[in-house]
């Protein structure tokens, strides 16, 4: 545990032997598997022992298909063509693939790519699983699965297992032992859950951890309050859409949207959420019927004229990166006012220039990633808001600094739209959650009066 940038994904990194491997940097101390020292280790031995989940699991999948993906590290580990066969449709069934062996990779949603990272992970049974945020854009059904596999993994004692992970409730009660790093890198407390919980609460709180006992709340936007609503901002009618003119992802879509509305669309890993969410922006242009963003069609916009009214925020966020530092990243298009704004909106996540400018955005942790894709949308203060997986690896501070960041905005009419699997975000911000089901809308539930169950329309 530990909040973004204090060093989690560099030690799974490190326990697979990337470093020093494969990225450079001064190392010291002794790191040892199996009693040897990862670096005394051939990287084809430290990799049979050793399987690592990426935080962004696209960064893993190499083949086409998936089940070719999955039977890649088995057959560079020289498994016979019979016993591929045997094992990979069981490791895509344990992560809930059962049926994706010959779709392609591409066409996966986040969360299906992160249970086909997961899958070819689990495929060759190493004796060490490095989970990094397994969780992170898996629905709650995903979830409860995972946590039923590593839960029967643990009990079986088949693998040691390292599990870096924000959501506390899914991880603390799976450890033996939980190490908790602070922002600087080193250690506040290591010991058994209980014990580490007991003896540092207060200290873990500081430092922005989540803790396991922390409830959600079910009432929808407990901590903005009802909306003041406005006029339109979006219009959808009768939307279609399939990914390279293949079986519709989105499917017959009527939707309007308001200024000041607070939008979550909720669903199941592959029920068209990051689709829509780009169809509504025009990232993606509908293959039938129409959409309207303040009443112009926003397919057919400029980019810089879109980048006014619309901001995205990826659920990759590397994918938006154009420079190779964070100062050049804000400053891109800025006038010299909107990056003064942008300077401070830094400041508030956490991540001020001083501090961040000179670095490179990939070398960032996944939530400091996160957070500058947001801010780089933010700088021009648009019309509308769309974010797919905000508060993927956010730590408590770093969520806090969100909500207070999106309060102003929607306070200010931005419309706002979340594609997301965390409950905890749905409960405090939106006011409005959309529910798709098979690229359809299954439930539109709209919150009217403070402190009542939202009313179905």
């Amino acid at each position: 545990m530990g909040p973004s940038g204090s060093g989690k994904s560099t030690l799974g990194l490190a326990l697979a032997g990337l470093i020093p491997g494969e990225i450079p940097g001064a190392w010291q101390g002794s790191l040892a598997i199996d009693g040897l020292e990862t670096r005394s280790f051939a990287r084809s031995d430290l990799a049979a022992r050793v399987g690592l989940v990426f935080q962004d699991p696209s960064r893993q999948i190499v083949m086409d298909r998936v089940g070719d993906d999955v039977a890649f590290g088995l057959e560079n580990r020289g498994w016979s063509r019979p016993t591929m066969l045997e094992r990979v449709p069981e490791a895509l069934a344990t992560v809930g693939l059962a049926d994706a062996d010959g779709r392609y990779a591409r066409d996966l949603s986040g969360g299906q790519q992160q249970r086909l990272a997961l899958a070819g992970v689990l495929a060759p049974r190493p004796g060490i699983l490095v989970l990094d945020e397994p969780t992170a854009n898996l629905d709650p059904l995903g979830v409860e699965a995972f946590v039923a596999r590593i839960r029967a993994i643990r009990a079986a004692r088949e693998a040691t297992i390292v599990l870096v992970e924000h959501r506390a409730e899914a991880a603390w009660p799976l450890a033996d032992l939980v190490l908790a790093l602070g922002a600087d890198g080193g250690p506040i407390d290591v010991g058994s859950p209980s014990d580490v919980l007991r003896r540092g609460r207060a200290r873990l709180v500081e430092a922005g951890i989540w803790l396991p006992d922390e409830p959600v709340a079910s009432t929808v936007g407990r901590r903005f309050g009802v909306p003041s609503v406005g006029g339109e901002t979006i219009r959808a009618t009768d939307v279609w859409f399939g990914y390279g003119g293949a079986v519709p992802v989105v499917r017959g879509i009527d939707l309007v949207v308001r200024a000041g509305e607070r939008i979550a669309l909720v669903g199941p890993n592959g029920s068209g959420k990051s689709t829509l969410a780009r169809l509504l922006v025009g990232l993606l242009s509908p293959d039938r019927g129409s959409i309207r963003l303040f009443d112009r069609d926003p397919a057919g916009l400029p980019a810089g004229d879109l980048a006014r009214v619309a901001g995205y925020v990826f659920q990759e966020p590397e994918r938006q990166f154009l420079t190779q530092c964070v100062h050049d990243e804000i400053a891109l298009g800025l006038e010299s006012a909107e990056l003064a704004a942008a300077t401070e909106l830094m400041d508030s996540l956490g991540m001020p220039l001083s501090d961040f400018g000179d670095r490179s955005p990939y070398r960032l942790s996944g939530g400091e990633q996160r957070r500058l894709s947001l801010a780089t949308a933010l700088t021009r203060r648009p019309g509308v808001l769309v974010l797919d997986e905000p508060t993927f690896g956010q730590d408590r501070l770093g969520y806090e600094a969100l909500l207070d960041i999106l309060r102003a905005l929607v306070a200010d009419g931005t419309s706002l739209i979340m594609a997301t699997h965390d409950e905890r975000l749905v409960a405090d911000v939106a006011s409005r959650v959309i529910r798709l089901e098979d690229g359809e809308i299954a439930s539109d539930d709209v919150w009217s009066t403070p402190g009542g169950a939202p009313t179905v329309r």
